[in-house]
């Protein structure tokens, strides 16, 4: 791709996703560096993994005040990047997540994740113990106004927990009447003697 002036690449996903999944890996493997967009649908949102590659993404009714927000976002994240050394890998017991691959192995084996299911357990991962409530969660991993509401957001972590699998799901923790958190191997008996405190039920 030759645009050495460009800040960021928009590719409308609107109409076609399997060009458009093509398109954004053909992108990735000719060495794409600067951030990587994706208009869509909100039918879309299903269909979009983190294989994809893209960057972000912005539904095709967003308002031109969010379109812009979210631009500079995603370009100021990569601009931080640049000068970030540390490592993408992030690594809690046998879970293990590429920020820069997109993508989540457990046991060494792929999770079939979508980009938000990847947002969203990347984030909490990253904040190991962390209590979160599903309205910051909504906003840190969607970073807008989901007007579905923040049983979105429970759905997501309900289709992760199924991913995980039994023997790890417990590995997103449910704080009653507060919201989630990741909770990682070594804290599991530890959290565990907390008084009521962690439902660890994939009852949301």
């Amino acid at each position: 791709m030759d645009a050495p002036d460009a800040d960021i690449v928009v590719l409308d996903a609107r109409r076609d996703l399997v060009t458009a999944r093509t398109t954004c890996r053909l992108l990735r493997a000719t060495g794409l560096t600067v951030p990587l967009v994706l208009v869509l649908t909100e039918g879309g949102l299903t269909v979009v993994t983190s294989e994809w590659g893209a960057d972000d993404i912005v539904l095709e009714n967003a308002t031109p005040a969010e379109v812009e927000t979210r631009f500079r976002l995603v370009m100021e994240r990569a601009a931080s990047a640049s000068y970030d050394d540390a490592p993408q890998e992030i690594s809690s017991g046998e879970l293990t997540i590429d920020a820069g691959g997109y993508t989540a192995r457990l046991r060494g084996r792929p999770l079939d994740l979508t980009y938000k299911e990847f947002e969203l357990l990347k984030y909490l991962v990253q904040h190991p113990g962390r209590v979160f409530t599903r309205a910051q969660l909504l906003q840190e991993v969607w970073g807008y106004d989901y007007y579905g509401g923040t049983r979105t957001v429970d759905v997501h972590v309900r289709r992760l927990r199924a991913k995980l699998g039994p023997e790890h799901e417990q590995l997103i923790g449910t704080v009653r009447n507060v919201g989630y958190r990741f909770d990682p191997p070594k804290d599991r008996r530890s959290s565990d003697d907390r008084s009521g405190d962690v439902s660890e039920t994939a009852d949301a």
